[in-house]
């Protein structure tokens, strides 16, 4: 089976094999690289996932547009169709398989630090002017970028990528095929001070940090370390760009956080969330399971399961939308 790939052309048949789609149009079409439907030129494969994007088909320049299978076109089509069960889906396998050609360094740059009596496994990248410290683990196929910092007793997971300018604090434990990506910090200390007649003592953190498999977390996001104990992102997990996540907060599995949402200390999340931007959680509270939050959403108390919350105080998301209607209409009812 031949590989999509940005340095050389495939057929729209090919694609669809690969995909399991069926085209419609000319199989034999060849494109060599993706883009947006409305922005999309000949030789490029498109695809529609969001119906209100539906009226770029008929305009697109594109060779090939990845299709949902009941699609159903309401006038003449000029690009090749590609049916398949989900476009979005059908998008990130072919452009994981883009990604995974790509070269991919390997070994030791001179300008590094790896400290004596850390192993070198099969695959290892550490770049220029990174620091790996003493006691660290590393598995294979490891990438650390440039200028990142791994401390003492860290241990890191086969085929998980560090990015350049990262801090992962020492004994924190990051497992296998995530990415942490530039600018994040991991295993700071969390915010604990103790208020005295002269001011606030500070409270050692003494925990750490565990990223399970698969987790990736977004540029300049932090991660706490727990007091004691560990502040832990559960398997699958991803979190957006600039999130702060404090200490001793545990995360279920295969949660989603847009970026700038925040959750406060000894805070537990379950699993298969979905948080929208800027939704804050305050601390010591019980977060259940496949719950949706609104984005600028503040959630002060325990969460159970399978809710939709929107607001602040959030509340039923059907009844924030009246909530605003009415509000909007306050004006008038002091007027009477």
């Amino acid at each position: 089976m031949r590989e999509i790939s940005y340095a050389m052309e495939i057929t729209l048949k090919d694609i669809a094999m690969h995909i399991g789609g069926r085209v419609e149009g000319d199989e034999m079409a060849k494109v060599s690289g993706f883009s947006p439907i409305d922005a999309a030129e000949p030789g490029q494969l498109t695809f529609l996932s969001n119906p209100k994007y539906t009226h770029y088909v008929y305009q697109t320049n594109a060779t090939g547009v990845l299709v949902a299978d009941d699609f159903q076109a309401e006038k003449p089509v000029k690009a090749s169709l590609i049916r398949v069960k989900s476009p979005y889906e059908a998008l990130a396998i072919l452009m994981s398989l883009v990604a995974n050609m790509r070269p991919k360094p390997c070994g030791v740059e001179p300008q590094s630090f790896i400290a004596e009596g850390v192993e070198r496994p099969e695959g290892l990248y550490v770049g220029a002017f990174a620091y790996v410290g003493k006691g660290v683990r590393l598995g294979k196929n490891v990438k650390i970028y440039p200028q990142a910092y791994i401390g003492d007793g860290c241990e890191i997971g086969d085929d998980t990528i560090i990015r350049a300018g990262v801090k992962i604090y020492e004994g924190c434990k990051i497992g296998s095929r995530c990415i942490i990506h530039s600018g994040c910090v991991i295993g700071a200390d969390g915010f604990g001070f103790a208020p005295t007649p002269h001011g606030y003592d500070k409270i050692p953190q003494l925990g750490n940090v565990v990223i399970e498999d698969d987790v990736e977390i977004g540029a300049n996001t932090t991660v706490d370390r727990a007091t004691f104990g560990s502040t832990r992102i559960g398997k699958g997990t991803k979190l957006d760009n600039l999130i702060q996540v404090a200490h001793n907060v545990s995360i279920g599995k295969n949660n989603v956080f847009a970026s700038q949402s925040g959750v406060a200390g000894s805070t537990s999340i379950g699993d298969w969330n979905r948080v929208g931007g800027q939704v804050g959680f305050a601390g010591h509270i019980h977060v259940g399971d496949n719950n949706e939050f609104g984005a600028q959403s503040g959630i002060p108390k325990d969460v159970g399961s399978g809710c939709r919350l929107m607001g602040y105080p959030a509340v039923d998301a059907i009844q924030f939308a009246k909530n605003i209607v009415y509000i909007k209409k306050l004006h008038t009812l002091f007027d009477k």
